[in-house]
């Protein structure tokens, strides 16, 4: 578990963790409202060369920034059946050479829970403060686990 001081060491660790991405994965944010989520894809974003602003997408389900890869923020927050998020048919963007950020994971896990990247971030000890948790699950994800791992713990201790 990693703590992140506030929100710009969260931004950090999103951005640590970016390099690590290549087309085609999935990355599952879990955590309560008001967590982090949105903050950690912010750093993500920036770090793959998005220069637009980052958002929520709440209410339009899905937003797509221009980075390389491609990421599809979506955010399930609203969806009541796993049908829905079927019907988002991200597995298009997937297929496409993109990367999917997914808040409020949790919804999605029955489809890509088996190998995803799986970040829990947590309300820590005071305002500002977050816990985080990241789990490398599947074949797709060992190799790269320990050095993802070891760029969070970096940019959560605010080390470049």
């Amino acid at each position: 578990m990693l703590t992140s001081a506030d929100p710009a060491r969260t931004r950090a660790i999103g951005a640590a963790i970016a390099p690590f991405l290549v087309a085609g994965d999935v990355v599952l944010l879990v955590g309560s409202l008001g967590a982090g989520k949105t903050t950690f894809v912010q750093g993500l974003v920036a770090a793959l060369g998005g220069h637009e602003p980052v958002t929520s997408p709440t209410f339009t389900l899905a937003h797509r920034y221009r980075t390389a890869p491609p990421v599809t923020h979506v955010d399930l927050w609203r969806l009541d059946r796993l049908q829905e998020v079927v019907d988002l048919a991200l597995e298009e963007e997937l297929d496409e050479g993109g990367v999917v950020v997914v808040e409020w994971g949790e919804a999605a896990e029955p489809l890509y829970g088996a190998d995803a990247l799986v970040v829990r971030l947590e309300w820590g000890r005071c305002d500002e403060e977050r816990a985080v948790a990241i789990e490398a699950r599947g074949e797709s994800w060992a190799v790269r686990g320990a050095g993802l791992t070891k760029a969070a713990v970096t940019a959560a201790e605010g080390e470049a």
